[in-house]
């Protein structure tokens, strides 16, 4: 397939964590990629390698500010905000207009493209849920006004949007709710519990543990992750459906603490530390949906998820402990 006659998509957010991985699997399947950052917590370094193949292009650009796209797009997935507590904490104003006045501008260029929309949304929306696991019927339980709400109420906020574009406007629109995902590109100081454990276990120094560590969080590889996405992009009869994506596997805090442990060779120390206000107590997803319709369930098991994003972060950190396996 030549470029000229290959698909084209545009992906928000491209030099992000997931963003990144989004343009190398699309370009594997022959598909012309457009990926737009404005970099505020992008890595332009995420996107290097790609930047010498003549089916991706990529533009820096503040998806809340108007642009314009020459070429024809047939796809646009919309991942452009900030994904870790760290960041919507220190960018709330930004993160509530990249999922507002960001989303209805990307709606807008959909529409006329006539092209299919896919939103990056996120198991916050079910907030500290009450119903276990979490199927997508479940409506959530948020506090509209705490810290988390910037994020929480802005993806909600993106979700209502865009079903109402596909039953105004007959566009073509899926949402996938990302539940936590793991895997090389992470940022370093992400914030998040994966990255964060390891960059400290390879530091040396203590393992920041919130709460008891009791709990529960469901990690998903990034590589399944993207599959998901992948096939929930791309499937036909989807218009105006929701999907969990992420790994119904339910682990501890602690839990976590002992499997990055056994791949070191040695128990890191901890500190415990207050609980995040609003933080859930317990998040599992329920893919059932997503495997009836697109065939898929996650296959990395954690502890291989684990080496991986440890050998990764082992080769990027400049400095760590020698004793990480390989």
């Amino acid at each position: 397939m030549s470029a000229r006659s290959s698909p084209a998509v545009l992906i928000t957010g491209a030099a992000g964590f997931l963003g990144s991985h989004l343009c190398e699997h699309f370009l594997a399947r022959d598909w012309r990629v457009l990926g737009i950052d404005n970099l505020l917590t992008g890595v332009g370094g995420n996107l290097a390698h790609l930047l010498g193949n003549g089916r991706f292009r990529f533009l820096r650009q503040d998806v809340t500010k108007p642009f314009e796209v020459d070429d024809r797009m047939d796809l646009v997935l919309h991942f452009a905000s900030p994904a870790s507590p760290r960041d919507y904490l220190k960018y709330p104003i930004h993160t509530l207009e990249v999922d507002s006045l960001g989303t209805l501008r990307m709606l807008a260029l959909t529409k006329a493209h006539g092209a299919r929309f896919l939103l990056a949304s996120t198991s916050e929306v079910y907030g500290s849920p009450q119903v276990h696991p979490q199927p997508e019927s479940y409506w959530g339980s948020v506090n509209p006004i705490g810290p988390r709400s910037v994020y929480d109420e802005a993806k909600r906020f993106a979700e209502a949007v865009t079903m109402a574009y596909h039953r105004s406007h007959g566009l073509d629109a899926r949402i996938i709710r990302i539940f936590n995902t793991y895997g090389p590109r992470m940022r370093i100081d992400d914030g998040r519990v994966v990255p964060q454990f390891i960059s400290a276990a390879l530091s040396g120094v203590p393992l920041p543990v919130h709460g008891d560590g009791r709990q529960t969080r469901s990690f998903c590889f990034v590589d399944d992750l993207v599959e998901g996405i992948y096939r929930c992009a791309t499937y036909e009869g989807l218009a105006g459906d929701v999907f969990n994506l992420g790994n119904p596997e339910e682990v501890t805090v602690l839990e976590l603490i002992d499997s990055i442990a056994a791949l070191l060779g040695h128990t890191p120390a901890t500190v415990h530390l207050p609980l995040p206000e609003d933080d859930p107590p317990r998040r599992r997803p329920d893919i059932g949906k997503a495997t009836a319709a697109l065939g898929w369930t996650p296959t990395v098991p954690l502890r291989e998820g684990l080496r991986r994003t440890i050998e990764w972060f082992a080769r990027v950190m400049p400095a760590h402990d020698p004793r990480v396996s390989a």
